[in-house]
């Protein structure tokens, strides 16, 4: 069988990819950091429904390096890693501290960093291996109120690239998604008002939904991408062309 990491599984989107990676087939390692509950209510629901084999709970502080080796150790040989996990802020530039910066970056940039790094020697080693990790359209265009945010996410676009040039000669292929609005608990604290004016903005006309990117994930991840590394998979409904 099949193994895939997902990190912040026990949230919107990695709940999501992990639902479908066990669909797909993978025996899914649920990494949390502090929604325990969440990660064993997910790992409860795919058991139930794929087996026993289907799933497994790893919680780990992705910013500590100690404890990100100790979870990849538990976790033996893998197939597929998905950097999903991350924080965002809305906040503005000015207000910004040196505390909202440094724990922005370690979340969403030192964590995949961090992941990949351990993940990697033993893709390299079987010759094969799949990375997927998850920025945000505003990695790619820069959002107001949201410097920090966009800047880690365009972080992680930029590892993307060019570690998928570093390790494509290993076999081992490194894509990304990055989604748009999506309808998760992240962004429950918009308004209803500022949602509709969203979706409105949205080609689609619909804010976008966890089953998306999980979606897309599982594209990326498939055979059928076999020959696709190094790029970013705009899960936007058209909002970033």
């Amino acid at each position: 069988m099949k193994k895939a990491l997902v990190t912040g599984a026990s949230g919107g989107i990695g709940g999501a990819v992990a639902a479908r990676l066990a669909k797909d087939g993978y025996r899914v390692v649920l990494h949390y950091h502090q929604n325990a509950a969440g990660a064993r209510s997910l790992w409860e629901r795919l058991t139930r429904a794929y087996g026993e084999e289907a799933a497994a709970l790893a919680g780990a502080d992705l910013r500590d390096s100690a404890q990100v080796a100790d979870l990849f150790r538990g976790v033996g040989r893998l197939d597929l890693l998905v950097n999903n996990a991350g924080i965002a802020q809305q906040k503005l530039f000015t207000d910004l501290t040196d505390r909202d910066w440094d724990e922005m970056f370690n979340v969403d940039v030192r964590g995949v960093f961090l992941c990949c790094r351990a993940a990697l020697p033993a893709m390299i080693r079987q010759k094969s291996g799949c990375i997927v990790n998850v920025s945000s359209m505003w990695g790619q265009v820069g959002a107001s109120c949201e410097v920090h945010y966009s800047a880690a996410k365009a972080a992680v676009i930029g590892l993307t690239k060019a570690l998928a040039k570093e390790v494509g000669p290993s076999g081992v292929r490194v894509n990304c998604v990055a989604p748009g609005v999506i309808g998760t608990k992240m962004n429950a604290g918009f308004s209803e008002q500022t949602l509709e004016q969203l979706r409105q903005e949205t080609p689609l006309c619909r804010l976008g939904t966890p089953e998306d990117i999980a979606k897309a994930v599982s594209f990326l991840a498939s055979p059928g991408a076999g020959f696709i590394t190094g790029q970013i998979l705009g899960v936007n409904g058209g909002m970033i062309i």
